[in-house]
Protein backbone atom coordinates (compact mmCIF):
# COMPACT_ATOMS: atom_id res chain seq x y z
CA UNK A 1 0.00 0.00 0.00
CA UNK A 2 1.43 3.35 -0.99
CA UNK A 3 1.89 6.08 1.60
CA UNK A 4 -1.10 8.40 1.88
CA UNK A 5 -0.70 12.02 0.71
CA UNK A 6 -0.29 14.44 3.60
CA UNK A 7 -3.72 15.99 3.02
CA UNK A 8 -5.43 12.61 3.08
CA UNK A 9 -3.46 11.54 6.13
CA UNK A 10 -4.55 14.70 7.93
CA UNK A 11 -8.14 14.02 6.94
CA UNK A 12 -7.94 10.49 8.30
CA UNK A 13 -6.45 11.84 11.53
CA UNK A 14 -9.29 14.32 11.77
CA UNK A 15 -11.89 11.61 11.27
CA UNK A 16 -10.27 9.30 13.80
CA UNK A 17 -10.37 12.07 16.40
CA UNK A 18 -13.95 13.24 15.85
CA UNK A 19 -15.01 15.41 18.75
CA UNK A 20 -17.74 13.84 20.88
CA UNK A 21 -19.90 16.84 20.00
CA UNK A 22 -20.09 15.59 16.41
CA UNK A 23 -21.22 12.19 17.66
CA UNK A 24 -24.15 13.90 19.37
CA UNK A 25 -25.57 14.77 15.95
CA UNK A 26 -27.85 12.06 14.56
CA UNK A 27 -26.67 12.84 11.03
CA UNK A 28 -23.14 11.76 11.93
CA UNK A 29 -24.28 8.18 12.48
CA UNK A 30 -26.81 8.20 9.64
CA UNK A 31 -24.24 9.34 7.09
CA UNK A 32 -21.74 6.79 8.35
CA UNK A 33 -24.31 4.02 8.02
CA UNK A 34 -25.24 5.14 4.49
CA UNK A 35 -21.58 5.10 3.45
CA UNK A 36 -21.09 1.59 4.82
CA UNK A 37 -24.29 0.49 3.10
CA UNK A 38 -23.02 1.85 -0.22
CA UNK A 39 -19.80 -0.13 0.20
CA UNK A 40 -21.79 -3.29 0.87
CA UNK A 41 -24.08 -2.75 -2.11
CA UNK A 42 -21.15 -2.03 -4.44
CA UNK A 43 -19.15 -5.05 -3.34
CA UNK A 44 -18.62 -7.64 -6.07
CA UNK A 45 -17.92 -11.28 -5.35
CA UNK A 46 -14.29 -12.10 -6.01
CA UNK A 47 -14.36 -15.51 -7.69
CA UNK A 48 -10.71 -15.58 -8.72
CA UNK A 49 -8.59 -18.59 -7.89
CA UNK A 50 -6.51 -17.82 -4.82
CA UNK A 51 -2.90 -18.12 -5.89
CA UNK A 52 -1.79 -17.37 -2.34
CA UNK A 53 -3.28 -18.03 1.11
CA UNK A 54 -2.21 -16.23 4.27
CA UNK A 55 -3.85 -17.68 7.38
CA UNK A 56 -3.48 -15.66 10.58
CA UNK A 57 -4.34 -17.41 13.84
CA UNK A 58 -4.56 -15.60 17.14
CA UNK A 59 -4.16 -18.38 19.68
CA UNK A 60 -6.79 -17.71 22.33
CA UNK A 61 -8.02 -14.60 20.49
CA UNK A 62 -11.71 -14.67 21.32
CA UNK A 63 -13.99 -11.81 20.35
CA UNK A 64 -13.54 -10.12 23.74
CA UNK A 65 -9.79 -10.13 23.12
CA UNK A 66 -10.27 -8.57 19.67
CA UNK A 67 -12.47 -5.81 21.08
CA UNK A 68 -10.11 -5.03 23.95
CA UNK A 69 -7.08 -5.06 21.64
CA UNK A 70 -8.84 -2.69 19.24
CA UNK A 71 -9.31 -0.21 22.08
CA UNK A 72 -5.73 -0.68 23.27
CA UNK A 73 -4.38 -0.09 19.76
CA UNK A 74 -6.26 3.19 19.56
CA UNK A 75 -5.19 4.26 23.03
CA UNK A 76 -1.57 3.55 22.16
CA UNK A 77 -2.12 6.12 19.39
CA UNK A 78 -3.49 8.65 21.90
CA UNK A 79 -7.14 8.19 20.94
CA UNK A 80 -10.10 7.11 23.04
CA UNK A 81 -9.77 3.72 21.36
CA UNK A 82 -13.30 2.42 20.88
CA UNK A 83 -13.64 3.88 17.38
CA UNK A 84 -10.31 2.43 16.19
CA UNK A 85 -10.31 0.40 13.00
CA UNK A 86 -7.82 -2.44 13.05
CA UNK A 87 -6.42 -4.02 9.92
CA UNK A 88 -8.52 -7.11 10.50
CA UNK A 89 -11.63 -4.91 10.86
CA UNK A 90 -11.42 -4.04 7.15
CA UNK A 91 -12.11 -7.63 6.09
CA UNK A 92 -15.53 -7.65 4.40
CA UNK A 93 -16.58 -11.22 5.18
CA UNK A 94 -17.09 -12.42 8.74
CA UNK A 95 -18.45 -15.64 10.19
CA UNK A 96 -18.30 -17.74 13.32
CA UNK A 97 -16.95 -21.23 13.87
CA UNK A 98 -17.74 -23.76 16.59
CA UNK A 99 -14.59 -24.85 18.39
CA UNK A 100 -15.57 -27.90 20.47
CA UNK A 101 -13.39 -31.01 20.24
CA UNK A 102 -14.79 -34.50 19.64
CA UNK A 103 -14.23 -35.49 23.28
CA UNK A 104 -14.34 -32.14 25.11
CA UNK A 105 -16.82 -29.28 25.15
CA UNK A 106 -14.00 -26.74 25.48
CA UNK A 107 -10.94 -27.56 23.34
CA UNK A 108 -7.19 -27.09 23.39
CA UNK A 109 -4.99 -25.70 20.63
CA UNK A 110 -4.03 -29.14 19.31
CA UNK A 111 -7.56 -30.33 18.59
CA UNK A 112 -8.57 -26.97 17.12
CA UNK A 113 -5.47 -26.69 14.93
CA UNK A 114 -6.21 -30.14 13.56
CA UNK A 115 -9.71 -28.90 12.72
CA UNK A 116 -8.82 -25.64 10.94
CA UNK A 117 -5.67 -27.01 9.24
CA UNK A 118 -6.56 -30.64 8.51
CA UNK A 119 -10.33 -30.35 8.13
CA UNK A 120 -11.45 -32.89 10.74
CA UNK A 121 -12.47 -32.52 14.37
CA UNK A 122 -10.15 -34.32 16.77
CA UNK A 123 -9.57 -35.23 20.41
CA UNK A 124 -7.92 -33.05 23.04
CA UNK A 125 -4.09 -32.95 22.98
CA UNK A 126 -3.77 -34.84 19.68
CA UNK A 127 -2.10 -33.32 16.60
CA UNK A 128 -2.77 -34.24 12.97
CA UNK A 129 -4.91 -37.26 13.83
CA UNK A 130 -8.57 -38.00 13.36
CA UNK A 131 -10.75 -38.55 16.43
CA UNK A 132 -9.82 -42.24 16.27
CA UNK A 133 -6.43 -41.15 17.62
CA UNK A 134 -6.26 -41.22 21.41
CA UNK A 135 -4.42 -38.82 23.69
CA UNK A 136 -1.02 -40.30 24.56
CA UNK A 137 -1.70 -43.66 22.86
CA UNK A 138 0.98 -44.19 20.23
CA UNK A 139 -0.70 -47.30 18.83
CA UNK A 140 -3.77 -45.22 17.93
CA UNK A 141 -1.77 -43.08 15.49
CA UNK A 142 -1.28 -45.63 12.71
CA UNK A 143 -3.89 -45.28 10.01
CA UNK A 144 -5.50 -42.25 11.64
CA UNK A 145 -3.12 -39.57 10.34
CA UNK A 146 -4.72 -36.61 8.55
CA UNK A 147 -2.81 -34.15 6.37
CA UNK A 148 -3.07 -30.37 6.46
CA UNK A 149 -3.71 -27.63 3.95
CA UNK A 150 0.00 -26.80 4.19
CA UNK A 151 0.78 -30.21 2.71
CA UNK A 152 -2.00 -29.90 0.13
CA UNK A 153 -0.46 -26.61 -0.99
CA UNK A 154 3.04 -28.11 -1.15
CA UNK A 155 1.78 -31.07 -3.17
CA UNK A 156 0.25 -28.57 -5.62
CA UNK A 157 3.67 -27.00 -6.19
CA UNK A 158 3.25 -23.98 -3.96
CA UNK A 159 5.83 -22.73 -1.47
CA UNK A 160 4.80 -23.04 2.17
CA UNK A 161 5.77 -21.42 5.44
CA UNK A 162 5.11 -21.25 9.17
CA UNK A 163 5.64 -18.16 11.33
CA UNK A 164 4.86 -18.26 15.04
CA UNK A 165 5.69 -16.52 18.30
CA UNK A 166 5.83 -19.87 20.12
CA UNK A 167 8.20 -22.79 19.62
CA UNK A 168 7.74 -24.19 16.12
CA UNK A 169 6.94 -27.57 17.68
CA UNK A 170 3.96 -26.14 19.59
CA UNK A 171 0.40 -27.35 19.00
CA UNK A 172 -0.69 -24.85 16.33
CA UNK A 173 2.30 -25.10 13.97
CA UNK A 174 2.68 -28.82 14.70
CA UNK A 175 -0.74 -29.60 13.25
CA UNK A 176 0.48 -28.22 9.92
CA UNK A 177 3.12 -30.95 9.53
CA UNK A 178 3.05 -33.55 12.33
CA UNK A 179 0.98 -36.51 13.48
CA UNK A 180 1.24 -37.12 17.20
CA UNK A 181 -0.88 -38.72 19.91
CA UNK A 182 0.46 -36.08 22.25
CA UNK A 183 1.08 -32.42 21.55
CA UNK A 184 3.70 -32.52 24.30
CA UNK A 185 6.07 -34.87 22.46
CA UNK A 186 8.18 -31.90 21.37
CA UNK A 187 11.37 -33.97 21.19
CA UNK A 188 12.25 -37.62 21.83
CA UNK A 189 13.11 -36.93 25.48
CA UNK A 190 9.47 -35.95 26.06
CA UNK A 191 8.18 -39.32 24.82
CA UNK A 192 7.55 -42.41 26.95
CA UNK A 193 9.76 -45.39 26.13
CA UNK A 194 6.75 -47.42 25.00
CA UNK A 195 5.78 -44.81 22.40
CA UNK A 196 9.30 -44.77 20.96
CA UNK A 197 9.39 -48.56 20.91
CA UNK A 198 6.11 -48.60 19.01
CA UNK A 199 7.59 -46.39 16.29
CA UNK A 200 6.13 -42.99 17.12
CA UNK A 201 8.33 -39.99 16.36
CA UNK A 202 8.67 -36.71 18.17
CA UNK A 203 7.26 -33.52 16.66
CA UNK A 204 10.64 -31.83 16.08
CA UNK A 205 11.85 -34.80 14.02
CA UNK A 206 8.67 -34.67 11.95
CA UNK A 207 9.32 -31.01 11.19
CA UNK A 208 12.15 -32.18 8.96
CA UNK A 209 10.78 -35.39 7.54
CA UNK A 210 7.07 -34.98 6.79
CA UNK A 211 6.77 -31.95 4.50
CA UNK A 212 9.40 -29.84 2.78
CA UNK A 213 8.61 -26.49 4.41
CA UNK A 214 10.30 -23.51 2.77
CA UNK A 215 10.14 -21.03 5.66
CA UNK A 216 10.07 -21.90 9.38
CA UNK A 217 10.21 -19.01 11.86
CA UNK A 218 9.67 -19.10 15.62
CA UNK A 219 11.36 -20.55 18.67
CA UNK A 220 12.29 -24.04 19.84
CA UNK A 221 16.06 -24.41 19.42
CA UNK A 222 16.46 -26.74 22.40
CA UNK A 223 14.23 -29.42 20.87
CA UNK A 224 16.49 -29.58 17.82
CA UNK A 225 19.88 -30.29 19.40
CA UNK A 226 21.49 -33.09 21.48
CA UNK A 227 21.05 -33.07 25.23
CA UNK A 228 23.47 -30.68 26.93
CA UNK A 229 24.23 -28.60 23.81
CA UNK A 230 24.89 -25.04 24.94
CA UNK A 231 22.53 -22.46 23.53
CA UNK A 232 24.27 -19.76 21.45
CA UNK A 233 22.34 -16.95 23.16
CA UNK A 234 22.19 -18.31 26.72
CA UNK A 235 25.27 -20.55 27.04
CA UNK A 236 25.23 -20.49 30.86
CA UNK A 237 21.52 -21.30 31.24
CA UNK A 238 21.02 -25.06 31.77
CA UNK A 239 17.30 -24.81 30.92
CA UNK A 240 18.18 -23.48 27.46
CA UNK A 241 20.43 -26.38 26.51
CA UNK A 242 19.60 -29.06 23.96
CA UNK A 243 17.13 -31.73 25.05
CA UNK A 244 17.40 -34.53 22.49
CA UNK A 245 18.36 -37.95 23.83
CA UNK A 246 18.97 -39.50 20.41
CA UNK A 247 22.05 -37.35 19.74
CA UNK A 248 20.59 -35.84 16.57
CA UNK A 249 21.24 -32.22 15.65
CA UNK A 250 18.18 -31.42 13.59
CA UNK A 251 19.44 -27.96 12.67
CA UNK A 252 22.54 -29.45 11.03
CA UNK A 253 20.42 -32.15 9.39
CA UNK A 254 18.09 -29.50 7.99
CA UNK A 255 21.03 -27.64 6.49
CA UNK A 256 22.51 -30.81 4.97
CA UNK A 257 19.22 -31.77 3.29
CA UNK A 258 19.11 -28.52 1.32
CA UNK A 259 22.06 -29.23 -0.95
CA UNK A 260 22.03 -27.13 -4.11
CA UNK A 261 19.69 -24.58 -2.53
CA UNK A 262 20.34 -21.38 -0.61
CA UNK A 263 19.23 -22.39 2.88
CA UNK A 264 19.80 -20.04 5.79
CA UNK A 265 19.64 -20.88 9.49
CA UNK A 266 19.59 -17.87 11.83
CA UNK A 267 18.98 -17.41 15.55
CA UNK A 268 19.32 -13.63 16.04
CA UNK A 269 17.98 -10.45 14.50
CA UNK A 270 21.23 -9.31 12.92
CA UNK A 271 21.54 -12.48 10.86
CA UNK A 272 17.81 -12.48 10.17
CA UNK A 273 17.89 -8.95 8.81
CA UNK A 274 20.82 -9.94 6.59
CA UNK A 275 18.79 -12.68 4.89
CA UNK A 276 18.02 -11.55 1.34
CA UNK A 277 14.62 -12.92 0.28
CA UNK A 278 15.54 -12.55 -3.38
CA UNK A 279 18.37 -15.08 -3.09
CA UNK A 280 17.03 -17.32 -0.30
CA UNK A 281 15.25 -20.59 -1.04
CA UNK A 282 14.83 -21.87 2.53
CA UNK A 283 14.86 -20.14 5.91
CA UNK A 284 14.95 -21.70 9.38
CA UNK A 285 14.89 -18.97 12.05
CA UNK A 286 14.76 -20.05 15.70
CA UNK A 287 15.07 -17.02 17.96
CA UNK A 288 14.69 -18.65 21.39
CA UNK A 289 15.31 -22.05 23.04
CA UNK A 290 11.55 -22.28 23.67
CA UNK A 291 8.77 -19.81 22.98
CA UNK A 292 9.60 -16.27 21.91
CA UNK A 293 9.43 -13.50 24.47
CA UNK A 294 6.28 -11.48 24.89
CA UNK A 295 6.17 -8.42 22.63
CA UNK A 296 6.43 -6.14 25.69
CA UNK A 297 9.58 -7.97 26.83
CA UNK A 298 11.15 -8.60 23.43
CA UNK A 299 14.88 -7.87 23.13
CA UNK A 300 14.76 -5.43 20.23
CA UNK A 301 18.38 -6.15 19.31
CA UNK A 302 17.95 -9.94 19.20
CA UNK A 303 14.41 -10.78 18.11
CA UNK A 304 12.32 -9.21 15.31
CA UNK A 305 8.59 -8.49 15.79
CA UNK A 306 5.93 -10.68 14.22
CA UNK A 307 5.25 -8.08 11.52
CA UNK A 308 8.88 -8.32 10.35
CA UNK A 309 8.99 -12.12 10.37
CA UNK A 310 5.73 -12.19 8.45
CA UNK A 311 7.15 -9.84 5.84
CA UNK A 312 10.34 -11.86 5.42
CA UNK A 313 8.34 -15.06 4.97
CA UNK A 314 6.07 -13.53 2.33
CA UNK A 315 8.96 -12.04 0.37
CA UNK A 316 10.69 -15.44 0.22
CA UNK A 317 7.56 -17.43 -0.58
CA UNK A 318 6.03 -15.10 -3.16
CA UNK A 319 8.83 -15.77 -5.64
CA UNK A 320 7.11 -19.04 -6.53
CA UNK A 321 5.01 -18.44 -9.68
CA UNK A 322 2.53 -21.06 -8.44
CA UNK A 323 1.91 -19.12 -5.23
CA UNK A 324 2.23 -19.93 -1.55
CA UNK A 325 0.53 -20.88 1.70
CA UNK A 326 1.62 -19.16 4.91
CA UNK A 327 0.45 -19.85 8.46
CA UNK A 328 1.10 -16.98 10.88
CA UNK A 329 0.36 -17.55 14.57
CA UNK A 330 0.21 -15.01 17.36
CA UNK A 331 0.78 -17.79 19.85
CA UNK A 332 1.55 -15.87 23.00
CA UNK A 333 -1.87 -14.22 23.15
CA UNK A 334 -2.95 -17.52 24.65
CA UNK A 335 -0.10 -17.67 27.12
CA UNK A 336 -0.73 -14.14 28.32
CA UNK A 337 -4.32 -15.11 29.04
CA UNK A 338 -3.31 -18.31 30.84
CA UNK A 339 -1.20 -16.15 33.15
CA UNK A 340 -4.14 -13.72 33.53
CA UNK A 341 -1.86 -10.92 32.32
CA UNK A 342 -4.28 -9.08 30.06
CA UNK A 343 -1.72 -6.45 29.08
CA UNK A 344 0.56 -9.11 27.65
CA UNK A 345 -2.25 -10.82 25.74
CA UNK A 346 -3.57 -7.58 24.27
CA UNK A 347 -0.19 -6.25 23.16
CA UNK A 348 0.41 -9.61 21.45
CA UNK A 349 -2.93 -9.16 19.66
CA UNK A 350 -2.01 -5.65 18.55
CA UNK A 351 1.22 -6.96 17.06
CA UNK A 352 -0.68 -9.74 15.27
CA UNK A 353 -2.87 -7.05 13.73
CA UNK A 354 0.27 -5.16 12.72
CA UNK A 355 1.42 -8.33 10.95
CA UNK A 356 -1.94 -8.51 9.18
CA UNK A 357 -1.42 -4.97 7.95
CA UNK A 358 2.07 -5.78 6.73
CA UNK A 359 0.78 -8.79 4.80
CA UNK A 360 -1.92 -6.68 3.14
CA UNK A 361 0.73 -4.22 2.00
CA UNK A 362 2.73 -7.02 0.35
CA UNK A 363 -0.14 -8.86 -1.33
CA UNK A 364 -3.30 -8.03 -3.23
CA UNK A 365 -6.92 -9.12 -2.99
CA UNK A 366 -6.89 -10.12 -6.65
CA UNK A 367 -4.89 -13.28 -6.02
CA UNK A 368 -4.39 -13.60 -2.25
CA UNK A 369 -6.96 -14.97 0.17
CA UNK A 370 -6.20 -13.61 3.64
CA UNK A 371 -7.94 -14.92 6.73
CA UNK A 372 -7.82 -14.05 10.42
CA UNK A 373 -9.27 -16.39 13.02
CA UNK A 374 -8.68 -17.89 16.44
CA UNK A 375 -8.47 -21.45 17.67
CA UNK A 376 -10.49 -20.82 20.85
CA UNK A 377 -11.17 -18.10 23.39
CA UNK A 378 -10.56 -17.65 27.13
CA UNK A 379 -12.61 -16.95 30.26
CA UNK A 380 -11.95 -13.26 29.59
CA UNK A 381 -14.56 -10.60 30.37
CA UNK A 382 -15.01 -6.91 29.55
CA UNK A 383 -17.29 -5.31 32.13
CA UNK A 384 -18.18 -2.54 34.56
CA UNK A 385 -19.59 0.48 32.63
CA UNK A 386 -16.28 2.33 32.12
CA UNK A 387 -16.50 5.81 30.59
CA UNK A 388 -15.62 6.35 26.93
CA UNK A 389 -11.85 6.46 26.57
CA UNK A 390 -11.20 4.82 29.94
CA UNK A 391 -7.96 2.87 29.80
CA UNK A 392 -8.80 -0.64 28.66
CA UNK A 393 -6.33 -1.86 31.27
CA UNK A 394 -7.76 0.42 33.94
CA UNK A 395 -10.46 0.21 36.59
CA UNK A 396 -14.22 0.51 36.32
CA UNK A 397 -15.64 3.71 37.85
CA UNK A 398 -18.09 1.51 39.73
CA UNK A 399 -17.22 -0.29 42.95
CA UNK A 400 -18.39 -3.73 43.98
CA UNK A 401 -20.70 -4.40 46.93
CA UNK A 402 -17.55 -4.72 49.01
CA UNK A 403 -16.86 -1.03 48.28
CA UNK A 404 -13.67 -1.77 46.38
CA UNK A 405 -12.85 -1.19 42.71
CA UNK A 406 -12.31 -3.78 40.03
CA UNK A 407 -10.72 -3.75 36.60
CA UNK A 408 -12.58 -3.49 33.32
CA UNK A 409 -10.92 -6.72 32.20
CA UNK A 410 -11.22 -9.83 34.39
CA UNK A 411 -11.18 -13.62 34.15
CA UNK A 412 -13.66 -16.29 35.12
CA UNK A 413 -10.85 -18.29 36.67
CA UNK A 414 -7.08 -18.07 37.03
CA UNK A 415 -4.19 -17.15 39.31
CA UNK A 416 -5.74 -13.73 39.99
CA UNK A 417 -8.23 -15.15 42.52
CA UNK A 418 -6.77 -13.87 45.78
CA UNK A 419 -9.30 -13.78 48.60
CA UNK A 420 -7.81 -12.98 52.00
CA UNK A 421 -10.07 -13.02 55.08
CA UNK A 422 -13.05 -13.24 52.76
CA UNK A 423 -12.04 -10.00 51.01
CA UNK A 424 -10.69 -9.11 47.59
CA UNK A 425 -7.43 -7.19 47.38
CA UNK A 426 -7.85 -3.41 47.38
CA UNK A 427 -6.42 -2.25 44.04
CA UNK A 428 -6.98 1.49 44.45
CA UNK A 429 -3.24 2.06 44.67
CA UNK A 430 -2.28 -0.63 42.18
CA UNK A 431 -1.07 0.11 38.64
CA UNK A 432 -3.37 -2.22 36.73
CA UNK A 433 -1.87 -1.06 33.41
CA UNK A 434 1.47 -2.67 34.25
CA UNK A 435 2.50 -5.51 31.98
CA UNK A 436 2.96 -7.65 35.10
CA UNK A 437 -0.45 -7.00 36.64
CA UNK A 438 -2.51 -10.17 37.10
CA UNK A 439 -6.23 -9.57 36.62
CA UNK A 440 -8.63 -10.71 39.33
CA UNK A 441 -10.52 -13.95 38.76
CA UNK A 442 -13.69 -15.50 40.19
CA UNK A 443 -12.29 -19.01 40.68
CA UNK A 444 -8.77 -19.95 41.81
CA UNK A 445 -6.80 -22.00 39.29
CA UNK A 446 -3.08 -22.27 38.72
CA UNK A 447 -3.54 -21.39 35.06
CA UNK A 448 -6.55 -19.64 33.55
CA UNK A 449 -8.52 -21.86 31.18
CA UNK A 450 -9.84 -21.64 27.65
CA UNK A 451 -13.35 -20.52 26.78
CA UNK A 452 -15.70 -22.53 24.60
CA UNK A 453 -17.78 -19.97 22.69
CA UNK A 454 -17.61 -19.56 18.92
CA UNK A 455 -14.71 -17.56 17.48
CA UNK A 456 -14.69 -15.20 14.53
CA UNK A 457 -13.42 -15.86 11.01
CA UNK A 458 -12.59 -12.78 8.94
CA UNK A 459 -11.68 -13.10 5.26
CA UNK A 460 -10.84 -11.03 2.19
CA UNK A 461 -9.67 -11.84 -1.31
CA UNK A 462 -10.64 -14.63 -3.74
CA UNK A 463 -13.65 -16.63 -2.55
CA UNK A 464 -13.69 -14.86 0.80
CA UNK A 465 -17.49 -14.97 0.66
CA UNK A 466 -17.29 -18.70 1.40
CA UNK A 467 -16.66 -17.76 5.02
CA UNK A 468 -20.11 -16.90 6.27
CA UNK A 469 -22.65 -17.79 8.90
CA UNK A 470 -21.90 -20.28 11.66
CA UNK A 471 -19.83 -23.29 10.63
CA UNK A 472 -17.82 -26.09 12.16
CA UNK A 473 -14.17 -25.12 12.61
CA UNK A 474 -13.21 -28.05 10.37
CA UNK A 475 -14.88 -26.27 7.44
CA UNK A 476 -12.06 -23.74 7.20
CA UNK A 477 -9.33 -25.67 5.31
CA UNK A 478 -11.83 -27.17 2.88
CA UNK A 479 -13.05 -23.70 1.89
CA UNK A 480 -9.47 -22.40 1.68
CA UNK A 481 -8.48 -25.33 -0.53
CA UNK A 482 -11.53 -24.84 -2.75
CA UNK A 483 -10.59 -21.19 -3.21
CA UNK A 484 -7.01 -22.09 -4.15
CA UNK A 485 -7.85 -25.10 -6.33
CA UNK A 486 -5.75 -27.45 -4.20
CA UNK A 487 -6.68 -30.67 -2.46
CA UNK A 488 -9.43 -32.99 -3.63
CA UNK A 489 -12.19 -30.68 -4.89
CA UNK A 490 -11.00 -28.92 -8.05
CA UNK A 491 -14.09 -29.38 -10.22
CA UNK A 492 -14.66 -25.62 -10.48
CA UNK A 493 -11.12 -24.63 -11.30
CA UNK A 494 -11.33 -24.76 -15.10
CA UNK A 495 -14.47 -22.66 -15.51
CA UNK A 496 -14.31 -19.79 -13.01
CA UNK A 497 -13.90 -16.44 -14.83
CA UNK A 498 -11.51 -14.05 -13.08
CA UNK A 499 -12.43 -10.55 -11.94
CA UNK A 500 -9.87 -7.75 -11.74
CA UNK A 501 -9.81 -7.07 -8.00
CA UNK A 502 -11.72 -6.97 -4.74
CA UNK A 503 -13.91 -4.01 -3.87
CA UNK A 504 -12.92 -4.13 -0.19
CA UNK A 505 -10.88 -1.23 1.21
CA UNK A 506 -7.21 -2.19 1.54
CA UNK A 507 -6.50 -0.66 4.95
CA UNK A 508 -8.10 1.06 7.94
CA UNK A 509 -7.20 4.40 6.32
CA UNK A 510 -8.88 3.43 3.05
CA UNK A 511 -11.94 2.20 4.93
CA UNK A 512 -12.17 5.48 6.81
CA UNK A 513 -11.87 7.51 3.63
CA UNK A 514 -14.59 5.45 1.92
CA UNK A 515 -16.96 5.50 4.86
CA UNK A 516 -16.43 8.68 6.84
CA UNK A 517 -15.41 11.33 4.31
CA UNK A 518 -19.06 11.76 3.22
CA UNK A 519 -19.98 12.10 6.88
CA UNK A 520 -17.37 14.77 7.48
CA UNK A 521 -18.30 16.63 4.32
CA UNK A 522 -21.91 16.76 5.41
CA UNK A 523 -21.05 17.96 8.90
CA UNK A 524 -18.79 20.73 7.58
CA UNK A 525 -21.39 22.19 5.23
Amino acid sequence: MAFLPLSVACLVLLIMTVHPAEEEKPEFWRQQARAVLRLALDRKLNTNVAKNIVLFVGDGMGITTVTAARILKGQLQNRTGEETIMNMDTFPYVGLVKVYAVDFQIPDSAATATAYLCGVKANLNTVGLSAAGRNGACRSQKGNEVTSILKWAKDAGKSVGIVTTTRVQHATPAAAYAHSASRKWYCDTDMPAAAKAQGCRDIAAQLLSNTDIDVIIGGGRKYMTPKGTRDPEYPLDPSARGRRSDGRNLISEWQHTKGGKVARYVWNRTDFDAVDPATTDYLLALFEPGDLRYELERDLSMDPPLSDTTEKAIRILQKNPKGFFLLVEGGRIDQGHHASRASMALHETVELDNAVGRALELTGDGDTLTMVTADHSHSFTFNGFPFRGNSILGKSPLFGKDMMPYTTLMYGNGPGHKIVNNKRPDIRGVDTESKDYIQQAAVPTESETHGGEDVAVLARGPMAHLFHGVQEQSYIPHALAFAACIGDDQSHCETTPPIPRSSAPTSPAAWLIAVLVPVLQNLLR
